[in-house]
């Protein structure tokens, strides 16, 4: 287990870091100096499974840092040590979401007992690391948004997955419009620009949510507004989703600023969409290029061929030569379902369950999520039914 000690004071560190490291088992052990406010700009990497805070002050907000701390990373729990045990000051901990509350200089062996029993909890409990997905057009129009939107809903299908979409087109994303019909109340701008309120609530409060375990964080309504959004407010929000959700889904804007780049680093999967003719070919390869020199492994990196004609002039063994790679997935061209989602705002696998573009889209989800998306048989079952009252 990852265990962190925060303390103003270096002797109470190094005291509590002894105490700690005499603790049977290979627990990591790491002393911070300063209060809570410093963990929330921490890597992933190192935030602490346990962390032990040494006589924080109510009165200096650190039980307040606490419970932001506790939104940002829920499966972190807090050991306070405290000369204050008043009913009062415990009941503010118990709220920031502190699990064991000692007294300043506790025994060592009531520390290491708090210690054991919050183990015993972690063992129990498995990781919630939602996956993010990431969606980049290789050249204007390529269908990159309807994409995105339409495997975000399709990975939500079956019910059991919770996926959240983030427009990330920040000066002209239109996300939102493909799925709903619902106008946002709050976009990525107005979350970045109140980033200190970032928690589970407020991120999902700022989204549309079109199925209750599918929700939009819409781009700015003013593409003035696209300045708001900084790198390190990327950093928190999908650091707060992946815990969240199962899958994040980004629609990344083809400028390769430092937001796009922030986006992309977090990504477990980037999906760049082409379609085939020479211009979305040429910027493919200057595409990857880029991503080569970001040092992206070829394993995180999967096109997306889409519209794709069989009787095309430029051949699947074309593209797989001009890039390298036998790494490409296809979407069917169904032109007329697509244009009727679009124009509806509802997912192509609910509105045309039966079009080659909704299957291989359910093909996609699956390969994600293991699960069959009950589109397809609910569509059966329907003609079924309707079949069954005729008869009757």
């Amino acid at each position: 287990m990852k265990i962190a000690i925060l303390s103003r004071d270096e002797r109470h560190l190094i005291e509590l870091s002894r105490q700690l490291r005499a603790r049977p088992g290979s627990d990591e052990v790491d002393m911070i100096a300063g209060t809570p406010a410093r963990l929330s700009t921490m890597s992933d990497d190192a935030i602490p499974d346990l962390l032990v805070v040494d006589q924080p002050r109510a009165d200096e907000g650190d039980l307040d840092q606490l419970e932001r701390l506790g939104h940002l990373f829920p499966r972190m729990a807090f050991i306070v040590l405290s000369a204050d045990l008043s009913q009062d000051f415990l009941l503010r901990a118990m709220r920031a979401g502190v699990r064991e509350v000692l007294p300043a200089a506790p025994a060592a062996t009531d520390l290491i007992k708090a210690v054991d029993h919050i183990a015993e909890k972690f063992g129990s409990q498995g990781a919630v690391q939602g996956k993010v997905l990431a969606f980049i057009s290789c050249k204007g129009g390529s269908g990159a948004t309807f994409l995105a939107t339409n495997l975000a809903y399709a990975l939500s299908a079956g019910g059991t997955k919770r996926v959240a979409m983030i427009d990330m087109n920040l000066q002209f994303g239109d996300a939102s419009l493909f799925v709903s019909d619902s106008k946002p109340l709050a976009t990525l701008s107005d979350v970045a620009t109140q980033i200190h309120r970032l928690d589970p609530s407020f991120l999902s409060s700022s989204m549309v949510a079109v199925t209750p375990n599918f929700s939009v964080l819409a781009a700015p309504s003013d593409p003035a507004h696209a300045s708001d959004v900084k790198p390190e407010h990327i950093d928190a929000i999908i650091k707060l989703a992946r815990r969240q959700y199962d899958f994040i889904v980004l629609d990344v804007a083809r400028s390769l600023d430092p937001v796009t780049i922030r986006a992309l680093d977090h990504a477990d999967t980037i999906y760049p969409v082409l379609q085939t003719t020479l211009p979305y070919i040429r910027d493919g390869k200057r595409l990857l290029d880029v991503f080569r020199n970001l040092e992206y492994g070829t394993d995180k990196v999967e096109i997306v061929v889409n519209r794709h004609d069989n009787n095309s002039d430029i051949k699947l063994k074309d593209l797989e030569q001009a890039f390298d790679t036998t790494h490409l997935r296809t979407m069917p061209n169904h032109y007329d379902a697509a244009a009727k989602s679009v124009n509806q705002g509802v997912p192509i696998t609910r509105l045309a369950p039966e079009s080659p573009l909704s299957a291989a889209l359910m093909t996609m989800a699956r390969s994600q999520t293991g699960e069959a998306a009950p589109q397809a048989a609910a569509g059966v079952m329907a003609r079924l039914f309707k079949r069954r009252k005729t008869d009757l």
